[in-house]
């Protein structure tokens, strides 16, 4: 989609947003953008590894907050705003929201694995030692869960990541999207 990204202290313009909608208006002529053509903006096709295009699909699923199947072009822009330029506290819940794949406000060991083995592999595309996945969700479930109940609140997400610097580093799921998402739109032109 071409956007403009810029830094978090600088607004977006009325023209940034229009030639936003251009873009998303010439590629989604519906109005709407479904999962093959969220994976498709960012280059993700059928050579994209497994990781990849499960990553995509839990962005996909974040983005979608009315839950049918679709973005529009506000859940869209809502969706990049907070990828891209939002605060700390909404980045965490977002991606708290992604870890939860039941919605039942709690992260269980299954989740948390499940969402650290697919960042972990993209970030390996960058570090080869990005870490071993069971010491990460063992170090994870160690510093956050506080009440040791063998599950992770939302509160206990977010206390965990602000007190500690490798667990935010961690918990974020901060691969990058800026270079990330740069990067896979260079690759599909």
């Amino acid at each position: 989609m071409g956007q403009e990204y810029s830094s978090p202290d600088k607004e977006v313009t009325l023209q940034q947003i229009q030639e936003l909608y251009r873009k998303f208006a010439s590629e989604c002529p519906s109005g709407n953008l479904h999962l093959h053509e969220f994976k498709r903006f960012f280059g993700i096709n059928s050579n994209s590894t497994e990781e990849e295009c499960a990553y995509m699909e839990h962005l996909f699923r974040s983005f979608d907050t009315n839950e049918d199947g679709k973005i529009d072009f506000m859940e869209y822009v809502a969706g990049l705003h907070l990828v891209l330029r939002g605060r700390l506290e909404d980045k965490l819940k977002w991606s708290f929201k992604v870890y939860d794949r039941d919605g039942n406000g709690c992260l269980d060991r299954r989740e948390v694995k499940q969402i650290v083995r697919i960042i972990n592999k993209i970030k390996k595309h960058n570090d080869p030692d990005a870490g071993n996945i069971e010491d990460i969700c063992d170090r994870i479930f160690e510093l956050v869960d506080k009440n040791n109940d063998r599950r992770i609140s939302l509160e206990e997400f977010i206390e965990g990541a602000e007190k500690d610097p490798w667990v935010m580093e961690q918990l974020q799921l901060d691969v990058g999207p800026f270079d990330w998402f740069r990067e896979r739109r260079e690759k599909k032109t």
